[in-house]
């Protein structure tokens, strides 16, 4: 395995950081027409508005999806696991095809590791993604404070779209369903992905209730 970079005790090889910054970017692209409306309303944002848009969505959704995965591997390799993020490329011609549709169905690809690992160990893997998603609403909250004492419209809608994203894909990914880590997380410990789960379905649907959301 080839490494591009290496980051502290993490490797990233070059098709891994190939496969990343890939999948970034068409989640980018995909969530900037997803928050125009769908199709037909992109050619009415031509222009800054959105270049500023893709700016956004690749800073919200873009990082939300990367950031979810890198924790996948950051806890896998410190169980002593190889393991690599691969993008699913006709996955994310989906996402970008649903988007145009106006809604919008993003699964980019997955962590693969190999090694022997314990029912538990399997379960803090999958569960590093959620989290890593909550930690991120949380640092979003500020700027979205910012946002609204400095009377910023972009800083507000940075805020507001990084928040209600980053709890929806916690809230989403532990369904516990397929190939989503809510069915990992609960075959290691019940009451874990219960309060994770319920946590982050209740913050989500506060945070999209009570948050105003103006795409400019």
């Amino acid at each position: 395995m080839s490494t591009a970079y290496r980051v502290g005790d993490y490797e990233f090889s070059t098709r891994e950081v190939r496969d990343l910054l890939v999948a970034w970017a068409a989640l980018g692209v995909a969530f900037t027409i997803f928050f125009a409306g769908g199709g037909p309303n992109v050619a009415a944002l031509l222009g800054p508005s959105l270049a500023v848009l893709l700016g956004v969505s690749l800073l919200t959704a873009g990082v939300a999806f990367l950031l979810h995965e890198i924790a996948h591997k950051v806890v896998a390799v410190n169980y002593g696991q190889v393991a690599e993020f691969r993008a699913d490329y006709s996955m994310l011609f989906l996402a970008i095809m649903s988007a145009l549709l106006g809604f919008i169905f993003a699964a980019p690809g997955a962590v693969h590791h190999r090694g022997y690992l314990s029912e538990r160990e399997h379960g803090h893997i999958a569960i590093a993604g959620p989290v890593m998603n909550l930690v991120l609403a949380v640092v979003f909250l500020p700027v979205y404070l910012g946002g609204v004492g400095l009377n910023l419209g972009l800083l507000v809608l940075l805020g507001q779209l990084g928040i209600i994203v980053n709890l929806f894909l916690a809230a989403f990914n532990l369904v516990p369903y397929g190939p989503l880590d809510g069915k990992t997380v609960i075959a290691w410990s019940k009451p874990v992905w219960g309060g994770t789960f319920l946590l982050s379905a209740a913050l989500t649907y506060i945070a999209w209730t009570t948050l105003d959301i103006s795409i400019i």
